[in-house]
């Protein structure tokens, strides 16, 4: 039986070379570059004229060539954050309907959270909206990108409280939230307990991209009566698969062998 799509050899083989011409860095030429590839010489030049007549690439001095237009172009409208909010949409959209509650994904833009995902039970009377900017230090998911933040940044944003209280659990001390976020990075996740806004609870995991950086943090949001029924341990090991499915996408498969 036919399994799936059978891919294009030939384009397979292009988007090859294409790729090693851009990761060069011993100054190759295209025939040496193809040699390293086991493709012939004729058609690594058909393939390369091809993709400098569609600019793609363009020829430089001493017969190199080098990244074209249509490629800048390209690399323009590529946002990993985006590729993980367009895999974690309807992830977290069966998430929230499994736990019955509020899931959100975010991510850090200018020391600030802006919300990308807001689904689930009880979505619309929790005042965040999708497009919306509020402060990291009192939210789940803004702990967890500051956590992850490196320690120059991290220093930088802490430099610049004490913080505003938006309720009595708020942490608004400098040194107290540098403990707190010490600890987001050594358990793997954070907790908001209600210090946004009074009878609300949440906890919140990163989502990684392939070289380890928090790229975004998902979160799930339950008032207090719903914490007893939707404990911690059962709620984290759901957003930690959703987390991990949400940044796979992103990852470089293995090569041949």
């Amino acid at each position: 039986m036919r399994q799936g799509t059978p891919p294009i050899a030939a384009l397979g083989r292009s988007l090859g070379l294409l790729e090693a011409i851009l990761a060069d860095r011993e100054g190759r030429s295209v025939p040496a570059i193809a040699e390293g590839l086991g493709l012939p010489r004729a058609t690594a030049h058909r393939q390369v004229s091809t993709l400098v007549a569609e600019r793609f690439l363009v020829r430089m001095p001493g017969g190199r060539v080098g990244p074209g237009p249509r490629l800048l172009a390209l690399l323009s409208l590529v946002d990993e954050k985006q590729v993980i909010v367009a895999a974690a949409a309807p992830l977290l959209h069966r998430l929230a309907d499994r736990l019955g509650c509020l899931v959100q994904l975010g991510t850090l833009e200018n020391e600030m959270v802006t919300y990308r995902i807001k689904t689930g039970t009880s979505a619309g009377d929790v005042f965040t909206r999708v497009g919306m900017q509020l402060e990291a230090y009192c939210t789940g998911i803004g702990k967890v990108l500051l956590a992850h933040l490196p320690t120059a940044e991290r220093e930088a944003y802490l430099s610049t409280g004490p913080f505003p209280a938006l309720t009595a659990r708020t942490i608004t001390d400098p040194g107290d939230l540098r403990g707190e976020l010490a600890l987001v990075r050594e358990q793997g996740f954070a907790r908001d307990n209600e210090e946004i806004a009074e009878g609300l609870i949440c906890v919140a995991v990163p989502v990684y991209s392939p070289g380890g950086a928090a790229l975004a943090a998902i979160s799930a949001t339950r008032s207090t009566t719903q914490a007893a029924r939707l404990p911690d341990d059962l709620v984290l090991a759901a957003l930690r698969q959703a987390a991990g499915e949400a940044g796979a996408p992103l990852a470089v498969p293995p090569g041949p062998d």
